[in-house]
């Protein structure tokens, strides 16, 4: 890989995350979903591909650029799922407790 290469995978993350943005905005699981696979696979080329890669001056601040984005993109998504994994979690426990507690009385809702 060499340090074009790298710069464009960066930018390409970059654009996923910003993708990722909007579709956790939209509540659109399935897509942020599979945009996140996409993300790993662009992050695992960088971690496989960057160690000996050189960067010069202007390609370091547009690779901070990018990692700084990246990141603001990832609190924002966090912002949005968090609370929805909560929920989700908090259903699911709820759920559970009353299957626990028909099993224990053998309560029968039919």
């Amino acid at each position: 890989m060499n340090s074009k290469e790298m710069i464009s995978i960066y930018e390409n993350v970059s654009d996923l995350t910003e993708q990722m943005v909007s579709a956790a905005q939209k509540g659109d699981w399935a897509l942020l979903s599979q945009l996140e696979k996409k993300c790993s696979q662009q992050v695992n080329a960088v971690k496989l591909g960057s160690a000996a890669v050189k960067l010069d001056q202007k390609e370091r601040e547009q690779k901070i650029l990018a990692i700084r984005k990246i990141l603001d993109d990832d609190k924002k998504i966090r912002e949005i799922t968090e609370p929805h994994l909560a929920r989700l979690s908090n259903l699911m426990k709820q759920s559970s407790t009353k299957r626990k507690l028909v099993n224990a009385y053998r309560l029968d809702h039919r």
